[in-house]
C-alpha cells in the first residue's frame, strides 16, 4: 500500500514541481494578494506554499545533495522573493521567510518518514 502510495506522489511531484514553483513565484510577486489570503493567517500559506515544494523535492531526489541543495534552494527562492516583494508594493516580512523555511523542514520531515516507511516496508526503490 505504501509503495504505491509513494510512486504515485513521485510521479506526481516530478509533474507538479516546476508549475509549482512558477505557482508560489506568482503569488509571492503579486502586487496584492488573492482575497482569499484576507481569510486565510499569511503565514499559514507561506508554510503550505514550502511544504510542498520541498515534499516534492524530497520525493522526487530521494536523498543526498542534490536534495539538500534543492533544498537550500527553495529556502532561498522564499529569502528573494520577500525581497522582491518590494518592488511590488508589498513589504518584506522575516516572519514569512521563517513561515517559508519551516514549511521547507516540514515538508522535508514528512516525504522522508514516508520514504523511510516504504523502505522499512521492503518496498523502496
Amino acid at each position: 500500500m505504501l509503495q504505491s502510495v509513494s510512486r504515485l506522489l513521485t510521479r506526481a511531484s516530478r509533474i507538479l514541481f516546476w508549475p509549482g514553483v512558477v505557482l508560489v513565484v506568482w503569488g509571492e510577486l503579486r502586487p496584492r494578494p488573492l482575497p482569499v489570503a484576507a481569510l486565510i493567517w499569511d503565514k499559514a500559506e507561506h508554510f503550505t506554499a514550502y511544504f510542498g515544494l520541498a515534499a516534492m523535492a524530497t520525493m522526487v531526489l530521494r536523498r543526498g545533495r542534490r536534495l539538500v541543495w534543492a533544498l537550500f534552494g527553495v529556502i532561498a527562492l522564499g529569502a528573494l522573493l520577500e525581497v522582491l516583494q518590494t518592488f511590488t508594493g508589498r513589504g518584506a516580512e522575516g516572519l514569512n521567510v521563517l513561515a517559508n523555511t519551516i514549511g521547507v523542514l516540514s515538508g522535508f520531515g514528512v516525504a522522508a518518514l514516508l520514504l523511510a516507511l516504504v523502505a522499512r516496508e521492503g518496498g523502496g526503490d
